[in-house]
C-alpha cells in the first residue's frame, strides 16, 4: 500500500507544480512491471490454491494492469508518459486509478487478515 500513497502524492506534486513531469513519470514508471508482476502471481496463486471469491476480486485489477501496460504506444516511455500526462485530463485518471487502487488493495488487506 506504500506504493500507492507515494504515487498520489507524486502525481499531487505534479499537478501542484512541485516536480517536473519528466521525473515523476521516471519515478512512477519503474513501479509498473513490479506492480504488474506481483499483482498477476497473487491473482494465479489464489486460483490454484482455489479461492474462487478472492481470485474472482483479483482478475479484473490484473486484467487491467495487463492491459494498461500491453496498451502503451509505441515510442512513450511508459504508461506514465510526460509529453502527455496533462493533455486530456489524463493526470486527474491517473489520479483516480491510485486512489481506486489504494482502495481495492485497503480491501484486500482486511480480508487476507479475516
Amino acid at each position: 500500500m506504500r506504493k500507492f500513497s507515494c504515487l498520489i502524492i507524486t502525481l499531487s506534486d505534479l499537478e501542484c507544480d512541485y516536480i517536473n513531469a519528466r521525473s515523476c513519470c521516471s519515478k512512477l514508471n519503474k513501479w509498473v512491471i513490479p506492480e504488474l508482476v506481483g499483482h498477476t502471481i497473487v491473482t494465479v496463486l489464489m486460483l490454484i490454491s482455489l479461492h474462487w471469491f478472492i481470485f474472482l476480486l483479483n482478475l479484473p485489477v490484473a486484467t487491467w494492469n495487463i492491459y494498461r501496460f500491453i496498451m502503451v504506444p509505441s515510442g512513450n516511455m511508459g504508461v506514465f508518459d510526460p509529453t502527455e500526462i496533462h493533455n486530456r485530463g489524463q493526470l486527474k485518471s491517473h489520479m483516480k486509478e491510485a486512489m481506486i487502487k489504494l482502495g481495492f488493495h485497503l480491501l484486500c488487506f482486511f480480508m487476507y487478515l479475516y
